[in-house]
């Protein structure tokens, strides 16, 4: 059973998407929460699988309530659900550690997979936020991956868990998270297994 704190400042969205989550045989609402701040505390007490956060919060904001929770609960896989899908935006919350970023006026089946996508280790993305980073046209794959971002990548194709990276460059768990979500955008990728046979085919 998939665990998942539905974050929104709207009630009637909440109870909405409560709903649609609940409707399902494989994913259970374990909590809720009407701003950022209220998020982290309720994660914390009921430690969800996923988390589906809006962005566009009083006080303290999904982007912020993202970073937040990841670094009390850093194996935990915040998705974004918001109206907005301006490069800048999506950039700030994958920075902060989601791993998906799905729109508001997307199909109730769309944002289930999604969900699920998340809870078994994938990065969902609504193809409309890809498009927005995809890298600028003649602009080659892989180009713009820092140093770092390279040796995170190549430990990920020769198989090694995050902790392992982690370990091995001296960095954090979350360190290794943001450098792949980091990755995986540019290289338009979902998941380390496709990240993983890139880099083999370009960088071993």
């Amino acid at each position: 059973m998939i665990r998942v704190v539905v974050v929104d400042d709207h009630a009637m969205v909440r109870a909405g998407l409560i709903s649609l989550l609940e409707s399902t045989d494989d994913i259970s609402v374990v909590g809720q929460a009407a701003d950022g701040a209220a998020a982290v505390d309720v994660a914390q007490e009921v430690r969800p699988d996923v988390v589906l956060m809006d962005l566009s919060m009083p006080g303290m904001d999904g982007i912020d309530a993202t970073a937040a929770v990841l670094d009390v609960l850093p194996d935990l896989r915040v998705v974004v659900l918001t109206s907005f899908s301006d490069r800048g935006r999506v950039t700030a919350a994958l920075d902060a550690g989601a791993v998906g970023y799905q729109l508001k006026d997307g199909e109730p089946a769309t944002l289930l997979a999604a969900v699920r996508a998340a809870a078994d280790g994938q990065a969902p993305l609504d193809p409309r936020v890809a498009q927005v980073l995809l890298p600028a046209r003649g602009q080659r794959v892989g180009d713009a991956l820092s140093a770092r971002e390279v040796q995170v990548l190549k430990l990920v194709a020769d198989g090694l868990a995050n902790k392992q990276i982690a370990r091995a460059l001296g960095i954090t768990e979350r360190t290794v998270k943001a450098h792949l979500g980091k990755v995986f955008r540019e290289l338009g990728v979902a998941d380390r297994t496709s990240a993983a046979l890139w880099a083999r085919d370009h960088l071993l």
